[in-house]
């Protein structure tokens, strides 16, 4: 620790922390700024820095490094060049013209890339490099940051499975300013409260509907949005039922409480097209989409047959349709969707015992958000604000003796995944009062989402 501590006393006198009132990139304002740019300036001190990360990281283990831009750029130029580890550039946007490439540099697919960041706050512009890079086909497992501000940031890495270590932690740090005495004890004070006060803020923020709308570009997302937003609900009711007729009479019965209704044609015993009429007529009448939760799964060709033959005739009907990507990304590209219909990928599924690892779910999102037809995906954690998030498995009861399941709390649901849709089943077709049980739903739902605006 004494290297470190020295290293970072060195640094200090660049003016790397400056004490004040600062807007961050998030629109927070904090009495604290760190940027670690001003080290590119000093050779000595990048080089110094980078000899602590290789004592942090075997980097054998890698065969590229990449820095979260810009900031973390001349650090990563440096480890590559003491670590003999080649880099790779990743810009922050296209520009348009020339090779239009997010990512310069020699690789390849299926490479193992080491990503640094410089300082970490609430990790989503890390996760956005994460997500350009893996659409690359890189493997993106272990990162480093440089500072982390506690607020937050390291813990949303590592839910969603990578590994992430930190040089430095602005708690260690603002102590041992103090202890030098660099520190007045009022500001120590003030910036302590702010951190204490600021990480519960970082982790609550989601988008709006409102907001959520302006990043789809397909007109079923949109039109579910509108649905939700004019009826306040976000409420899919999942109809695992057997017979048309009971399928019917529900859906008349809590159309009005629900902004889609999620079937399975399979197992219908009397599907017919005069069903198919009749919900189609509910549905438009009480304003809510068709889901077929078929799940698709083969390759290609296969999966547009199931979608448009067989007695089903799934793409006359549906406004969205479930898809597996086991085949990978090839099996949805070319279904001849209509242009009315949407497809939900299934990231994560609610089963107790599911064998998607977090790779396989990263892949599933990297997929979804490339392709023009995904709406959105099902799982039981956030996902990039691109992509709309149905979560399955809701239950007030939370039944955490059923083996099968994980069932959670609607406000769960909402408050730590950020899932923009409920989907509920058996909570509420085998209730005695399907439309008070719906309406209870609803209501905890839309409420929650409200909350954590």
């Amino acid at each position: 620790m004494e290297k470190k501590e020295h290293f970072f006393l060195k640094i200090y006198d660049l003016g790397i922390i400056k004490f004040g009132n600062f807007t961050l990139k998030s629109g927070i304002k904090s009495p604290i700024y760190i940027d670690f740019r001003p080290i590119a300036s000093r050779p000595d001190l990048l080089i110094k820095l980078s000899d602590l990360l290789i004592n942090e990281t075997n980097f054998s283990d890698f065969e590229l490094i990449c820095g979260v831009p810009y900031a973390a750029l001349p650090i990563a130029t440096a480890l590559s060049l003491r670590t003999n580890v080649p880099l790779i550039i990743k810009r922050k946007e296209n520009k348009g013209y020339g090779t239009e490439r997010m990512i310069e540099g020699i690789y390849k697919k299926g490479q193992n890339c080491f990503l640094i960041e410089d300082v970490i706050t609430s990790g989503d512009s890390l996760l956005k490099t994460i997500i350009d890079l893996e659409k690359e086909g890189l493997i993106i497992k272990d990162i480093m940051s440089i500072l982390d501000r506690e607020q937050g940031g390291i813990e949303n890495i590592k839910k969603r499975g990578y590994n992430i270590k930190t040089l430095f932690r602005i708690g260690d740090i603002l102590n041992m300013l103090n202890k030098i005495n660099l520190l007045k004890k009022k500001e120590l004070h003030m910036i302590q409260l702010f951190f204490k006060k600021k990480i519960k803020n970082v982790q609550e923020k989601r988008l709006s509907y409102e907001e959520k709308r302006k990043k789809l570009n397909h007109p079923i997302g949109k039109k579910l949005i509108d649905i939700s937003l004019e009826k306040k609900t976000n409420l899919i009711f999942s109809a695992d039922i057997m017979y048309s007729n009971k399928i019917l009479e529900l859906v008349n019965s809590i159309g009005d409480i629900i902004c889609g209704l999620k079937i399975h044609a399979d197992i219908i015993n009397d599907f017919s097209s005069s069903f198919i009429t009749s919900l189609k007529k509910i549905s438009l009448e009480k304003k809510f989409l068709l889901f077929e939760d078929r799940k698709l799964s083969d390759v290609g060709y296969t999966n547009y047959l199931q979608l448009h033959y067989g007695i089903h005739k799934i793409s006359s009907w549906a406004d969205i349709i479930t898809v597996h990507l086991l085949s990978g990304k090839n099996s949805i590209q070319k279904l001849n969707i209509p242009c009315n219909m949407a497809l939900i990928t299934i990231s994560e599924m609610s089963s107790h015992d599911r064998l998607s690892d977090d790779n396989y779910i990263r892949n599933v999102l990297n997929i979804s958000i490339k392709n023009p037809k995904v709406i959105g995906t099902v799982a039981q954690r956030k996902v990039d604000d691109r992509l709309l998030l149905f979560s399955p498995g809701i239950h007030f009861s939370n039944n955490k003796n059923n083996k099968k399941k994980d069932y959670i709390h609607p406000r769960k649901a909402f408050e730590k995944n950020k899932t923009d849709f409920i989907i509920v089943g058996k909570a509420i077709y085998q209730s005695k009062n399907p439309v008070l049980e719906a309406e209870k739903y609803r209501k905890e739902a839309w409420n929650a989402y409200e909350t954590k605006l």
